[in-house]
């Protein structure tokens, strides 16, 4: 199932930094989907020689472009923003490289793609058995809703978490009237949507954020509410598994001195971001 450029709907970003083999069950799951009509965009905050070598060799559905930066420590809003500027559609789809995604995932992020919204999902984030069953392939990505059913509350126990997340909703289905019910409150880097316009009015992801976190949804979220864009939710439609991975937090009080500073002087449009002020 192959568009031409002017049949696209939607550009995918996928942020990335060096791990391929959660890369690869990510974009494996892209084969899968009901919805073909989107290109991927490989957002790599550095260059690495393995990502290099294992992008030239996948061999993908969808047209694909892969960017890099200079590893210079934490720069993914800076990616983010230079995937923007690249992508050949207006309606972007934001992932993270360790979010598998179900097979109805870009269907509904395009199907309910709205200019004046910010689309929101969730995650639910796997125990490490699950994870490593989807990694190896013993459990395909379509297989999965009915898996988390099943092992509800046994993926619970071995330490996965917001599991609810994890269950498809089908709209045309009997719990499909139960997800119109399950709005969403914030806005998560890892599932989210909007309209290229959209991020240009707020002039794009923050550069001046140099940690990961606040400046990649939070922020974002207040930017957009300030001129006046409402969130919508692809809960329990977009759905996706995050593959199970040690946290390594970062502390967020420098996040925040930026972002409460902006919010108190109603900065909507950062100075830093998509287009520099001169």
């Amino acid at each position: 199932m192959h568009h031409t450029k002017d049949e696209l709907k939607a550009t995918l970003i996928i942020s990335v930094y060096k791990n391929t083999t959660f890369l690869k069950a990510v974009l494996d799951s892209l084969e899968g989907q009901t919805d073909h009509r989107f290109e991927v965009i490989i957002s790599e905050d550095g260059d690495s020689e393995e990502m290099r070598t294992f992008v030239g060799h996948y061999s993908f559905q969808d047209p694909f472009q892969h960017l890099t930066r200079e590893d210079r420590g934490w720069q993914k809003n800076q990616a983010l923003n230079a995937a923007i500027r690249a992508a050949n559609t207006d309606w972007l789809v934001f992932i993270d490289g360790d979010c598998v995604l179900h097979p109805r995932f870009m269907e509904f992020h395009i199907n309910h793609a709205n200019p004046t919204t910010i689309l929101a999902g969730k995650r639910v984030k796997l125990d490490p058995k699950t994870s490593e069953l989807l990694l190896e392939g013993s459990i395909k990505p379509e297989e999965m809703n009915a898996y988390v059913r099943k092992h509800f509350a046994k993926i619970k126990k071995r330490g996965g978490e917001f599991v609810e997340e994890g269950f498809f909703m089908d709209p045309k289905g009997v719990l499909g009237r139960i997800v119109g019910t399950r709005k969403m409150r914030h806005l998560k880097g890892c599932n989210m949507s909007f309209h290229k316009d959209a991020i240009y009015a707020i002039n794009g992801f923050d550069e001046a954020y140099t940690r990961p976190a606040v400046g990649e949804d939070a922020d974002l979220l207040w930017r957009f509410k300030g001129l006046g864009y409402q969130l919508g939710s692809v809960r329990n439609l977009a759905v996706q598994y995050h593959l199970y991975h040690k946290e390594s937090w970062t502390d967020q009080e420098e996040n925040l001195r930026i972002m409460n500073e902006n919010m108190a002087a109603k900065k909507y449009v950062c100075s830093d971001g998509l287009v520099k002020e001169s």
